[in-house]
C-alpha cells in the first residue's frame, strides 16, 4: 500500500479544529487523523506548513468552467471542467444540464460513462444533476424557453433507466405530472429538487411530501410572497424557511445573493440545511467578455461582467462564474460566518443532501481520501483527490 502523510497542519474535522494535526492514507482512504505527528516509514510527508487542512469542497450544482459546459458533450469538456474546478478546492462536483432536447440529454448520458472512467486529474464525479427541461415559464430565468415543457414520463424513465449515474432532478412541482415525477425518482433514490417555480405554499407542501426536499439555487426563479385576486400567498421561498428539514443551496458569489440574504439564509436555514454551490457556467475561471451558457452549437450568448454571467440584455443573471473557495470566503467576510460553518456548508452538508456523507464531506477515518490545503484567506494551496494530488501551487 503506497501512503500519504499530511502533517503539521489545523485539521477542520468534526470534533473542531485539531492544531498541529497529521492525517494517514493509504489506497485512496482516510487511515487515520490525529494530533501531532505519526511515524510511518516509507510513506509520502506532505508539510502542511501550518496551513488548514480540510474536507474537499463538493459542489452539487455546476455547469461549466475553463471555457467548457457539460452540454458540449465531450469528454474533453468534462474533464476541463473537473480540472478547472479542482484549482480552487473543488474535490467531487455533479455535472449538471440545462433545459434541452431530449437526445441532448442522451448525448450527456453516453459522455459522462466515457468521461468518469478517464477523469483522474480533477475532481471527481458524483452523479449527474439535470436541471429542467420541466420548469414554469414565468420563471425561467437564463433556462432557454424554446425546450421548456411539462414532465413527460416516457422521456423521464427512458432516461433514469438507462443512466444509474443520474442523482437528482430540478423541476417545478406546481407542473401537470410533477408530483408523480417525484414519485418515481424517489423510488429510484434520486433527488427531486423545486427550481424555477411559481409554486405557492400549499403546493410545496404537498411536493415535499413528495420527494421534493431541497430547493435549487434558492432565492433565484422561483417565488415569494405574491397577490392573486387580492389575497396574498406565501411562495416557496417563505415555504423553505417554514418546513424545517428542507435543504436549500445557494450562489455565494455576492452577486446572487447580497450579503443580507446570506446572512437570513445562514440563521433561518443553518449550515446543516444550508449547501453552497457555484452554478458556475462556462466562464468560471475564463476573461470576462462574450460567452455562451450552455452547448457551443445552441447555446445562449452572454455577458461575463462584474463577476457575473448575464443575459445580453441584462434582465437576468445567466449562472455565476464563481469557485468553490469563492463561495467559502464570501460567506466568512461577506456574512460574517464562522470558518468552520462556512467549510461545512460546501463540503458535509451537500455531502449529507446527496447521501454520500458516509464517505465524503469529512476528515474522517475510513473516508475518501479528498483534502484540501489553505491559508487563512482560502487560497488554495493542494488539491487531493482519492488520495492522489491533482493541483499543487507553485511557491
Amino acid at each position: 500500500m503506497n501512503y500519504l502523510k499530511i502533517f503539521n497542519g489545523n485539521i477542520l474535522s468534526p470534533q473542531g479544529t485539531i492544531k498541529n494535526g497529521c492525517i494517514l492514507v493509504g489506497n485512496g482512504k482516510i487511515l487515520e487523523v490525529s494530533p501531532g505527528n505519526i511515524d510511518l516509514e516509507g510513506a509520502v510527508n506532505i508539510d502542511a506548513g501550518g496551513k488548514y487542512i480540510s474536507p474537499g469542497f463538493i459542489d452539487m450544482h455546476v455547469h461549466g468552467g475553463g471555457g467548457f459546459d457539460f452540454m458540449d458533450n465531450t469528454p474533453e469538456a468534462f474533464l476541463g471542467i473537473a480540472q478547472t474546478h479542482a484549482l480552487f478546492g473543488t474535490t467531487a462536483l455533479m455535472p449538471t444540464t440545462l433545459s434541452c432536447e431530449n437526445q441532448d440529454l442522451l448525448d450527456t448520458l453516453a459522455t459522462y460513462r466515457v468521461a468518469d472512467e478517464q477523469n483522474v486529474k480533477g475532481a471527481s464525479f458524483i452523479g449527474l444533476h439535470i436541471e429542467g427541461p420541466y420548469f414554469s415559464m414565468k420563471q425561467k430565468g437564463a433556462q432557454d424557453p424554446r425546450y421548456i415543457r411539462d414532465p413527460d414520463p416516457q422521456e423521464y424513465r427512458e432516461l433514469v433507466e438507462g443512466a444509474n449515474f443520474i442523482k437528482r432532478w430540478s423541476a417545478a412541482p406546481e407542473l401537470s405530472g410533477a408530483l408523480e415525477l417525484g414519485d418515481y425518482l424517489r423510488s429510484k433514490q434520486i433527488l427531486p429538487a423545486i427550481a424555477h417555480t411559481d409554486a405557492i405554499y400549499e403546493e410545496v407542501v404537498l411536493a415535499y411530501e413528495r420527494g421534493f426536499t431541497h430547493a435549487t439555487h434558492f432565492y433565484s426563479c422561483m417565488s415569494g410572497v405574491s397577490r392573486r385576486a387580492a389575497y396574498r400567498y406565501a411562495g416557496v421561498i417563505e415555504s423553505a424557511y417554514l418546513i424545517d428539514d428542507m435543504t436549500v443551496e445557494i450562489i455565494a458569489d455576492g452577486s446572487h445573493l447580497p450579503a443580507a440574504l446570506l446572512k437570513l439564509v445562514y440563521k433561518i436555514k443553518g449550515p446543516e440545511h444550508t449547501a453552497l454551490i457555484t452554478d458556475a457556467m462556462r466562464a468560471a475561471n475564463m476573461p470576462d467578455g462574450e460567452s455562451i451558457l450552455g452547448s457551443l452549437h445552441n447555446g445562449l450568448p452572454v455577458i461575463v461582467e462584474d463577476g457575473v454571467a448575464k443575459l445580453p440584455d441584462r434582465s437576468s443573471f445567466a449562472g455565476s462564474v464563481a469557485t468553490a473557495d469563492q463561495l467559502v470566503r464570501n460567506m466568512i467576510n461577506l456574512a460574517d460566518v464562522p470558518l468552520s460553518d462556512a467549510v461545512r456548508m460546501a463540503s458535509h452538508t451537500p455531502a449529507s443532501i446527496l447521501g454520500i456523507s458516509e464517505r465524503k464531506g469529512a476528515l474522517i477515518k475510513g473516508a475518501d481520501a479528498d483534502i484540501i490545503l489553505f491559508d487563512n484567506n482560502i487560497n488554495i494551496d493542494m488539491t487531493i483527490v482519492g488520495g492522489n494530488v491533482v493541483y499543487h501551487r507553485k511557491s
